[in-house]
């Protein structure tokens, strides 16, 4: 698999499918717990984990332990676009998808599967001829070492639209990564 992940006989990834649901909904929970991911514990955890876009799950020893989810950015902020186009001047076609909803139970963590997830989710984006974007919390520190460590370009920091415990938004980190 390329973009450090990699599979094994222990681990696969595949579409997500109902029956991952339950195991999801656990590991973001543990993920929660020992991370602070999502920084706010949602309301319905499950229609959290399904989001709006496709997904798919790392499973590991017969169990899915995470996810990834890329979604059609409709509406980029101001100036984003032009931003992720500066660099190499490339046009794209398939739009821009916003990598979200990436997390990994703290059992399974260490293993790769985040990264074999991001790759995954890189690859899909760059099939669809698509840029691919994601924001992250800065005090995710985890987090934006493996987006940097996978390649990552920081495009920009910005408030973001969610609200952490306190009801403030925090500052988040905006990476990109160009399409094919």
């Amino acid at each position: 698999m390329g973009g450090g992940g990699r599979v094994t006989p222990l681990m696969t990834i595949r579409p997500r499918r109902a029956d991952d649901l339950p195991a999801l909904v656990a590991a973001l929970r543990a993920v929660h717990e020992t991370m602070g991911y999502p920084s706010v514990w949602p309301d319905d955890p499950a229609a959290f984990v399904l989001g709006r876009g496709e997904a798919w799950v790392a499973q590991h020893a017969g169990r899915a332990a995470g996810q990834v989810m890329l979604a059609p950015l409709p509406e980029p902020r101001p100036g984003w676009a032009t931003q992720i186009a500066q660099p190499s001047g490339a046009v794209w076609h398939g739009g821009i998808l916003e990598v979200k909803r990436l997390f990994v139970s703290p059992h399974a963590q260490g293993l790769g599967l985040a990264r074999a997830l991001l790759a995954h989710a890189r690859r899909e984006a760059s099939e669809r001829r698509a840029f691919s974007v994601l924001q992250v919390n800065e005090t995710s520190g985890p987090a934006l070492g493996l987006y940097e460590r996978e390649g990552w370009r920081f495009l920009t920091r910005a408030q973001a639209a969610w609200t952490d415990p306190d009801g403030s938004h925090p500052w988040v980190r905006v990476y990109v990564q160009p399409g094919p």
